[in-house]
C-alpha cells in the first residue's frame, strides 16, 4: 500500500505531505517513497497509534519527530513545539501525521499562515478539505485564537 492510501492524506507540495494514520505497511513504504522525516501528532498511547512506529521509522534512516498533541485540549505550547521542528527541515522531504489528519491540517494550516504567506483564508479552506471545525469548537477556538493575529 501506497503512503498516498494513508487515511484523509494531502500532498501540499513536493516535500510535504500530511495525513491520518499510516498502516505499518505505509510506513514501511516512506523511504521507498523518498521520505526524510515524519512528524507524529498522534499520542502513542492514543487507542489509534501504531506500536513501534519510531522504530520502523528510524529503521529506514528516516528522522521521526514527535510531538504528542490532546486532541480533546490543543495548546499553544503544542503549536510552537511543531513550528520549531517544521522551520528546520527545509529541503526536506516530510511527512506530518496524527489519527486522521485533523490536528495536522490545524497545525500545518497555522504554520502556513505565519510562515509560508498563506491568508486565512488559505488555511481555512485547506483544513475544510480534511474536516469541519465547526464540529469540534475546541479546536475552532483553538484555530481562532491562533489566527487572530493574522488578516487576510
Amino acid at each position: 500500500m501506497r503512503v498516498n492510501q494513508a487515511y484523509n492524506f494531502r500532498k501540499v507540495s513536493d516535500n510535504l505531505s500530511t495525513s491520518g494514520l499510516l498502516s505499518p505497511d505505509q510506513l514501511r513504504a516512506l523511504k521507498r517513497e523518498g521520505y526524510d522525516v515524519v512528524v507524529n501528532l498522534l499520542p502513542e498511547d492514543s487507542e489509534y497509534a501504531i506500536e513501534g512506529e519510531a522504530a520502523i521509522v528510524r529503521e529506514q534512516g528516516i528522522a521521526y519527530e514527535y510531538v504528542p498533541v490532546d486532541f480533546s485540549a490543543p495548546t499553544e505550547h503544542d503549536y510552537r513545539a511543531f513550528e520549531k521542528i517544521l522551520s528546520g527541515l527545509t529541503g526536506k522531504k516530510v511527512m506530518l501525521h496524527c489519527a486522521a489528519n485533523y490536528r495536522v491540517s490545524a497545525f500545518y494550516s497555522i504554520y502556513a499562515c505565519f510562515n509560508q504567506g498563506w491568508s486565512v483564508t488559505q488555511a481555512r479552506e485547506f483544513m475544510g478539505t480534511v474536516w469541519n471545525l465547526d464540529e469540534y469548537p475546541t479546536w475552532e477556538q483553538f484555530v481562532s485564537t491562533m489566527l487572530a493575529s493574522k488578516a487576510d
